[in-house]
């Protein structure tokens, strides 16, 4: 579930970003999900990522030795699915990805050595249901398309790969920006926790906690669009928030069961 963590869902999920100038958008635009069969199509999942991450909310990315510039790139990006939305402006127009993330399944796991979630978490917890459970992360959405027709798209996509994978649980990060130095994300993140905590045999411990007992928690905050796309989608908080000083995020966990999802996404699992 952003990945919703950057992976993060690591699931990466959409930080809190500054006002940008967004043109509107043609109401021509058809959008179409697909999954990545080569890696040029993975290249561009990581290239719209180096915009909103890098360029957008000023994350320092640490791409491994070698990788191609402009682009956000690590060690699990190889062993995951990843799902992109385009948008286009007729059927001759393949489009250019305006939407991803990407999921690692439970096999896919053990073969990277674990979750990218493990590396920001404890999710000892978690332990009897890893069998079950898909990681979404590195969540992304362009700015100028984050007002419903993407995230949906998105979230169709992910309810099909469930299904057809015998998955019932996801799980990411959400991830906030912390331009402000924290006080967003521990207001947003005691917002959210008053309706949304999950129970305690699924909650899960940062390794390197946001210092939420010395930030603003009172703030009147709106939560960014892809993590109200989580929450209505009947995801639960599964903990206090990261930090991740490298994106400069604070990293919000989510967990969320197929059967919990909407009834429009539970009639394309079922």
């Amino acid at each position: 579930m952003a990945a919703m963590n950057r992976s993060q869902i690591h699931t990466h999920a959409l930080s809190h970003a500054p006002a940008l100038h967004r043109p509107r958008r043609a109401p021509s635009v058809r959008l179409s999900v697909s999954w990545a069969s080569s890696e040029a199509e993975v290249r561009e999942a990581q290239a719209l990522r180096h915009q909103v991450f890098a360029v957008e909310m000023g994350a320092r990315l640490a791409t491994p030795k070698g990788a191609p510039g402009g682009l956000d790139v690590d060690l699990f990006d190889a062993y995951c699915e990843h799902v992109l939305v385009r948008a286009s402006q007729d059927d001759d127009d393949p489009g250019l990805v305006v939407g991803t993330y990407r999921v690692l399944t439970p096999a896919a796991a053990k073969r990277a050595g674990g979750l990218y979630s493990d590396t920001e978490f404890d999710l000892t917890r978690l332990r009897s249901m890893r069998s079950r459970v898909a990681e979404i992360g590195r969540s992304c959405v362009h700015a100028e398309h984050r007002s419903g027709g993407a995230i949906l798209a998105l979230w169709g996509a992910l309810a099909e790969f469930m299904a057809r994978n015998g998955l019932d649980t996801v799980i990411g990060c959400a991830s906030v920006s912390m331009r402000d130095g924290g006080h967003f994300a521990a207001s947003l993140w005691r917002q959210i926790a008053a309706d949304h905590l999950a129970p305690i045999d699924c909650r899960v411990r940062p390794r390197l906690p946001l210092p939420i007992e010395h930030l603003r928690q009172d703030l009147a905050v709106e939560p960014p669009a892809l993590i109200r796309g989580y929450l209505r989608c009947g995801a639960k908080l599964m903990g206090e928030p990261a930090w991740d000083p490298d994106f400069n995020t604070a990293d919000l966990p989510l967990l969320l069961r197929t059967a919990d999802l909407p009834a429009r996404f539970r009639r394309i699992t079922g």
